[in-house]
């Protein structure tokens, strides 16, 4: 089965769409008080602590990051070969506005997951949700709040999302498979 790969956003189209998501966050919440970004283990961490940057610079202030690992938190736990990872939250979320952040939204189910674990470690003020790539395909019913790309996508293709941070460029790809 052959692969082809096609770009769809190069390190400055990522950049500015992190940094445009970082606005809508401020204006959604008129500002940074109460905020906390919560990154979806592996690659929404690393979105995460971007946003809080940029959101920390504009706003003149810190904004906490976690990280939140829902492998044990999936439907498909006891079929998938995951290895557990380690949940880091070194704030409160109870009356927080707690900004859920991951890299790809596709059919829903790993948001619900995300929002169980959140949910289980108190309760926030509200969970907003930012995802780099809307590539549609929803099963449940949940929505992304901030977006930076819409991708529309068929089942059969697969979004690589390519950071930094995690031994590459700052790059994502549509891949489809003949």
């Amino acid at each position: 089965m052959a692969e082809q790969r096609s770009q769809v956003m190069d390190s400055d189209e990522l950049r500015r769409a992190l940094t445009r998501v970082a606005h809508e966050i401020i204006e959604k919440n008129k500002g940074a008080e109460r905020l906390a970004l919560v990154g979806v283990r592996s690659k929404g961490v690393p979105l995460a602590e971007r946003l809080a940057k940029l959101i920390g610079e504009i706003e003149g202030t810190k904004v906490p990051v976690g990280a939140l690992d829902i492998t044990l938190y999936r439907d498909d736990y006891m079929t998938r070969q995951s290895e557990v990872g380690q949940t880091e939250i070194p704030f409160d979320v109870n009356d927080r506005n707690i900004v859920l952040v991951d890299e790809v939204i596709y059919t829903g189910r790993t948001v619900r997951c995300a929002l169980d674990a959140l949910i289980d470690m108190g309760r926030p003020a509200s969970i907003q949700l930012a995802v780099l790539i809307d590539r549609g395909h929803r099963e449940l019913p949940i929505r992304p709040d901030f977006v930076g790309k819409n991708l529309p996508t068929s089942r059969k293709e697969l979004v690589d999302v390519q950071l930094r941070e995690i031994g590459g460029d700052d790059k994502v790809y549509i891949l489809k498979q003949d």
